[in-house]
């Protein structure tokens, strides 16, 4: 603007003309937030086509010069599978509610899959994208969503071979299989609540990015994927829905194969439990973002 000034600065009307248009452009004033931010959630619809390029970008970048591509999203699942049957379903004899163990268990890891991912993911997504943050201006609650998002390629892949297992084990859906979107959606949102707080704590302390792996093994086992709920006894498993995971597990086998009981209590203290870790992670996330550009 200051070179359009400079150009017609010797003629007065388009001098003033160009002053008039200055005076009508709009201006957006930044300044750094003070104390607990309002979510102002609303802005993300606004940036709605970042959201979507940033997990567009995250998706390419995965399979980048890989020579099997997107087979990556059955084969590891699936090997886990084979692991898990050999191991806890033949050796350890480990009950299955009347399932077939292959199936009972690549429905769990299936949805496993799409929170580690998308937990590992959001959790580095702020120290990955400095060079973003650092030369523009947008809402950065963008950056760990759209790496959340990502996910959703890879559970579509793995979902597909769920369908061909139940096909060759002849287990037919029930009317729960209308639920599993909700299921779906509840495994982002965990990942999300969780990978809000990590995100932020990593840009300060980046110890966080090497304990990453050790919390997805550790939360693996800790949740109901190599065995079933039941095998809590049923006065602790109310509990045991501490662990979000262990109520979106028993709700994708429920929704699934319809034979595994439904989660019930489980499931509502998990559902409660990320309401309140997800609130506390975007009023966290929200007042640390206001250092990232400095920090990270």
């Amino acid at each position: 603007m200051e070179d359009l000034l400079a150009s017609v600065g010797t003629q007065p009307g388009m001098a003033s003309g160009a002053m008039k248009l200055a005076a009508d452009l709009p201006h957006t004033l930044i300044r750094p937030s003070r104390g607990w931010v309002r979510l102002d959630l609303t802005e993300l619809w606004h940036y709605r086509e970042l959201l979507f390029f940033l997990a567009w970008r995250d998706i390419k970048v995965r399979y980048k010069q890989t020579a099997l591509g997107a087979a990556w999203a059955i084969i590891q699942p699936l090997l886990s599978m084979v692991a898990f049957t050999v191991f806890f379903g033949r050796l350890a004899k480990v009950p299955s509610n009347g399932i077939p163990y292959p199936l009972f268990a690549y429905t769990a890891l299936v949805p496993w899959q799409l929170f580690a991912y998308a937990l590992t993911e959001s959790s580095n997504s702020v120290v990955l994208n400095e060079r973003l943050i650092t030369k523009v201006y947008f809402p950065k609650l963008v950056i760990p969503l759209a790496s959340v998002l990502a996910g959703l390629v890879d559970f579509a892949i793995a979902f597909s071979l769920v369908i061909g297992m139940m096909i060759w084990y002849h287990v037919a859906p029930t009317l729960a299989i209308l639920t599993l979107p909700l299921f779906v959606l509840f495994t982002m949102t965990t990942a999300l609540a969780v990978g809000l707080w990590l995100s932020a704590l990593n840009v300060q302390y980046r110890d966080v990015r090497y304990t990453l792996t050790f919390i997805v093994q550790f939360w693996l086992f800790a949740s109901p994927v190599a065995y079933p709920s039941t095998l809590i006894p049923a006065r602790w498993r109310p509990l045991y829905g501490l662990n979000p995971m262990a109520g979106v597990i028993e709700g994708f086998r429920w929704a699934l194969l319809g034979k595994s009981p439904a989660p019930g209590p489980m499931l509502a203290v998990s559902i409660l439990v990320v309401i309140i870790v997800l609130t506390g992670g975007l009023y966290y996330y929200r007042r640390m973002e206001k250092t990232f550009a400095d920090v990270v």
